[in-house]
């Protein structure tokens, strides 16, 4: 797999991994905390690597194939970090028809990460989605919860400056 995913280790700190076993003490002897332990500790962290999720495993005594099949099975949870500006851009039946693969093809490349990735500075992550229900603005696109619509790649450059710290 030629990903930039690859090449983020995951950094773990002693005041997250403090918050993770104080989440997991809390929890513990409560009947089917699992997924509630799951996105508190993503909300730690930003995300559940492997790493986390045998923390977690460990903490509540089950085993981590049981974890990483919750991880995996709800789409809420997410095993690779997540850009502090979320970008997603609709792939649904009206935006591809209006351009949506040049769109998303364009933001790989300003951004230098293949879809589904994050920066490495963790500043965007991109990704498509089926429908963000604004079909009569196609092609659209989300930043967090800003909408953009009726897009050309040309005005990509200057949306993304909005974002620049």
């Amino acid at each position: 797999m030629n990903n930039k995913m690859e090449s983020i280790p995951f950094i773990d700190s002693p005041e997250k991994h403090a918050k993770l076993e104080a989440i997991i003490a809390e929890h513990k002897t409560m009947r089917g905390a699992l997924v509630q332990v799951l996105k508190l500790a993503q909300e730690v962290y930003g995300y559940l690597p492997l790493e986390v999720q045998e923390q977690v495993a460990e903490g509540l005594d089950l085993p981590l194939e049981e974890v990483y099949g919750v991880v995996s099975f709800y789409s809420l949870f997410s095993t690779v970090p997540k850009g502090r500006y979320k970008i997603s851009v609709c792939l649904g039946t009206a935006c591809y028809v209006k351009g949506a693969r040049a769109i998303i093809d364009k933001l790989a490349e300003l951004l230098n990460i293949p879809i589904g990735g994050c920066t490495p500075d963790g500043k965007f992550s991109l990704e498509a989605c089926r429908c963000l229900g604004a079909c009569g603005l196609a092609p659209v696109m989300t930043i967090n919860s800003e909408v953009y619509g009726r897009l050309t790649p040309d005005m990509l450059p200057g949306i993304l400056a909005k974002y620049a710290d």
